[in-house]
């Protein structure tokens, strides 16, 4: 490693590690900071950009594109082989037959990268550079690898992928600012994906939403009178997450009615937090008996107070209150519609469902995020809870090529 990085790193780490917690409530309910602190967080995030321009290069883009497209519109057969004819015809370029392809986007938090806890520098690391690999961007085709959302669309239709999600991400007020934590890893809130989306000229087809797990941290802040009696706590927390949800919902459905095309928005309820909390205490015990298991363990205790077993039970119970409140907001939303043809938005309880319960689906370092078989899943559930949409959107439900071989170590017990 270069001289003149190795410190830039380090210091970028301790910045990252002592980024002070409490500014996390300014995200979701308070002011903004002060304007010199705020100066000085853009400044330093930055700096940090600047010097770490070349793990845009070392990592691969959140981005991906069919690579035999052309040849697969080329197609007589293709549902979008008019418009390879206007290709050849030299009527479009190669951008615009690129952007004629179905779009598919993905908003959501850690749960959707390729992301764990383990030392500080790794952390950092994975947490800026560790796009695809996961349940909705894996493009690896190695059967050992996840069979992700993007490689099993293909098998219908060649299409165009990205990636918006960012560890940390929260469900915030639209004004909301990114605290330096988050800027130093490059994450956004939903806000700030959402602003990503709509910045982009060709507007998805599919959008794919799967947060608010980082809203679960009810205890953050809390005095311990309250953390005893968290009832006005809980409430608040789901009457403002709906809130804010609905604000972020509302630009991306104020957007898709301008477009030209059909568009369909699947919100997904969060992960069965009880189920999950039951493997994360089978994991707890393994830890104590051997310190070698599930290395990084504490870390979720760390930084997710309301992961400690006193507070269990009421953030299952909130993550039951957000989901309820997510549903209600999508029922709301669809009347709004008015059964629009353009415009089509859904619920989906498919990732609440699965059996978070087993140990095979938990990262084996920090027992808190999804192992390899925890994403292949994940894109398996969420997957099956697309079909609704894509019949929507007119794409194909009959694969065109042959699926490829999976490999799974996870046997779901009965």
């Amino acid at each position: 490693m270069p001289s003149i990085i190795r410190p830039v790193l380090f210091s970028a780490i301790f910045v990252y590690s002592a980024a002070s917690p409490g500014i996390r409530a300014d995200e979701l309910t308070g002011p903004p900071p002060p304007l010199p602190l705020a100066i000085g967080e853009h400044v330093t995030g930055d700096v940090v950009d600047l010097i770490f321009l070349f793990d845009r290069v070392a990592s691969d883009p959140p981005r991906a594109i069919t690579p035999n497209y052309i040849a697969r519109v080329s197609e007589p057969s293709s549902a979008l082989n008019r418009d390879y004819l206007e290709y050849r015809q030299g009527k479009i370029n190669r951008a615009e037959l690129a952007n004629r392809l179905p779009h598919v986007a993905m908003l959501g938090d850690s749960l959707t990268q390729n992301f764990y806890f383990s030392s500080l520098a790794s952390s950092f690391w994975r947490a800026r550079t560790e796009w695809r690999k996961n349940w909705f961007l894996d493009t690896d085709p190695d059967p050992e690898s996840v069979f992700s959302v993007y490689e099993r669309l293909e098998r219908f239709t060649p299409l165009v992928a990205a990636e918006y999600n960012g560890a940390g991400a929260l469900v915030a007020p639209p004004e909301s600012q990114e605290n330096l934590r988050k800027r130093l890893v490059r994450a956004r809130n939903l806000p700030g994906q959402v602003r990503q989306v709509l910045r982009r000229k060709r507007f998805p087809d599919l959008i794919m939403i799967w947060i608010g797990h980082n809203n679960l941290d009810w205890v953050h802040g809390l005095p311990q009178e309250e953390r005893e009696h968290p009832e006005k706590r809980l409430q608040t927390i789901a009457t403002q997450f709906r809130v804010n949800y609905t604000e972020s919902l509302q630009s991306l459905i104020d957007r898709a009615k301008t477009e030209n095309h059909k568009a369909a928005i699947v919100v997904f309820g969060l992960a069965n937090i009880g189920a999950y909390l039951n493997a994360r205490r089978q994991a707890q015990i393994l830890h104590a008996e051997n310190p070698k298991l599930y290395p990084h363990f504490n870390s979720g205790y760390r930084s997710f107070e309301s992961l400690k077993p006193p507070y269990q039970k009421n953030t299952a119970r909130l993550s039951l209150m957000l989901n309820a409140e997510m549903r209600a907001m999508v029922a709301d939303l669809n009347r709004e519609l008015n059964n629009s043809g353009h415009v089509r938005i859904e619920y989906s309880d498919a990732l609440t469902k699965i059996d978070l319960s087993h140990l095979e689906l938990l990262n084996p370092v920090d027992a808190w995020h999804p192992s390899v078989e925890g994403h292949k899943v994940v894109a398996q559930a969420a997957f099956n809870a697309l079909r609704p949409s894509l019949v929507f959107l007119r794409i194909g439900t009959k694969p065109t090529i042959k699926p490829r071989l999976q490999v799974s170590n996870y046997q779901a017990r009965q």
